[in-house]
């Protein structure tokens, strides 16, 4: 990318959307690109930080791995995000880990360069420290849904949010396996909810959609504690 591209991309991210020309040129003087292929990891969780990642293009996931290899996908990421914040201010350490789903080009803004600018900027420190909160709030609305909400109700909520008038287009590698993951459960589990949505009339699988076929009623499992 030339530098005229990185600036460009950084400047839409929220992070660096109201920093002067300046601060963001330095920015993009400490920002590292990097191509990762499809199952290639960009970092794994415990090893040091070397930066906060923005994706470019291609779509990655952060996840985090149990010792007995069973995954929890803590978020999806693609173009035009930003991610590893957490790592970048905790001690420098990562704490998930982050795979290519599919060909996927990133920025890397390295992390003492970071919080330099940090420091420099209370814009950038108070958006940071916004899209932290957030992350928190997430955090804790998915250890309510793995607690509290079944798989049906955990499975309605993600078609809601994830659909456009109603229709989700899938991704290559968003097969039920990946949303398994993604809710936190096993494909055997979520398969069996699929077809139970799909006889129920709620949603109609295709290749490359899902279609949800009525809304109301799958807005109500979504907020069911059941």
């Amino acid at each position: 990318m030339s530098e005229e591209e990185v600036l460009k991309l950084l400047s839409k991210i929220s992070y660096f959307s109201e920093l002067d020309s300046a601060a963001l040129k330095h920015v993009a003087s400490a920002t590292i690109q990097e191509t990762y292929e499809t199952g290639q990891f960009t970092f794994m969780e415990g090893e040091p930080c070397i930066g906060l990642y923005v994706v470019k293009s291609g779509w990655l996931r952060a996840v985090k791995i149990s010792s007995s290899g069973r995954e929890q996908v803590i978020r999806f990421v693609g173009p035009g995000e930003a991610f590893n914040e957490v790592g970048v201010l905790t001690g420098g350490v990562n704490v998930v880990s982050v795979e290519a789903l599919e060909p996927s080009k990133v920025l890397i803004v390295q992390r003492k360069e970071l919080l330099n600018l940090v420091d420099k900027h209370p814009c950038l420190a108070k958006s940071i420290i916004e899209n932290l909160a957030q992350r928190v709030l997430y955090a804790m609305n998915l250890v309510t849904d793995l607690s509290l909400r079944s798989v049906e109700s955990r499975l309605a909520r993600f078609l809601i949010e994830e659909s456009d008038a109603n229709t989700i287009n899938r991704k290559k590698w968003a097969t039920q396996a990946a949303i398994a993951a993604r809710i936190g459960t096993v494909p055997v589990v979520i398969n069996r909810a699929f077809r139970a949505f799909v006889e129920d009339n709620l949603i109609e699988l295709e290749r490359e959609k899902i279609r949800i076929l009525d809304p109301d009623e799958l807005q109500n499992i979504a907020l069911s504690n059941e």
